[in-house]
């Protein structure tokens, strides 16, 4: 019965992803008068939200009542699976996100990605990283908060992977807020290397800016540290509410809960 459902689930988001690309396309009309693509933005999270609440096994929700953030912001949040971006697009603004390249070669799914006006990273080249990160920079320039998962990729289990300089290092070098984000219960939904879905009610909930005002590149570790904890912070009071056996963070790490 898993793998029928699984298999009408994905044909159930390979139709959303169809239709809401048919849908959006014609959208990029409003490019020249809406410069920073919110329109063709939301469209594709729009189409992320729907597919998530069409499938059978998925339970996703908001946990409390979060902020938009300011527009310089770099939004972080640990990554469970690739079921994390249904779940993120749930919050009610726009922002730009960092992806792998190969994500926006998938038909319908990396166009609308292309026309979210999202980000495109080949992991290990230095020199993708470096033009993606100045993208990032111009976004931010914008006004448009940008998206990304510190860890670079998806976590096999409930420890947080470390994290990766970029974010934090854009962060400061553009004077941008670091806003922490926590998602949870996601692993069960779409477990990596696993094409069958499972029952999961998930719930992302976002935390407190970190102001990098003042800050220069001898504050990035400490700005990592900061995020770190606040994310897995977030993700403890997360875990008894989706589920999650134990209901506070595995790691040796203990994090200090935000004021």
């Amino acid at each position: 019965m898993n793998a029928l459902l699984s298999i009408y689930a994905w044909l159930e988001t390979g139709l959303v992803a169809l239709v809401g690309f048919c849908l959006q396309a014609p959208m990029v009309v409003t490019w020249p008068f809406d410069k920073r693509k919110v329109i063709t933005g939301r469209a594709f999270r729009l189409i992320g939200v729907t597919a998530a609440k069409l499938n059978p096994f998925w339970k996703f929700a908001i946990h409390g009542k979060p902020v938009p953030p300011a527009p310089r912001t770099v939004v972080v949040s640990n990554h469970e699976s690739n079921a994390d971006p249904f779940i993120i697009s749930l919050l009610p603004w726009e922002m730009k996100w960092l992806g792998k390249a190969s994500l926006f070669k998938i038909p319908f799914v990396g166009w609308s990605m292309w026309l979210a006006g999202d980000i495109p990273v080949r992991r290990g080249e230095k020199d993708s990283a470096q033009a993606a990160m100045a993208i990032c920079a111009r976004w931010l320039d914008k006004g448009m908060p940008v998206m990304i998962f510190p860890e670079g990729t998806r976590s096999k289990t409930d420890d947080l992977l470390p994290f990766k300089d970029g974010a934090f290092r854009l962060a400061i070098e553009t004077g941008a807020d670091v806003l922490p984000m926590a998602v949870s219960g996601t692993r069960r939904a779409l477990p990596k290397h696993s094409w069958r879905f499972a029952t999961s009610r998930a719930l992302v909930t976002v935390g407190t800016p970190i102001s990098t005002k003042g800050m220069t590149l001898a504050d990035l570790e400490r700005l990592k540290q900061m995020a770190r904890e606040q994310i897995l912070a977030l993700r403890a009071t997360l875990m008894p509410l989706t589920g999650v056996e134990g209901g506070t963070p595995p790691e040796k790490e203990r994090a200090v809960t935000p004021p």
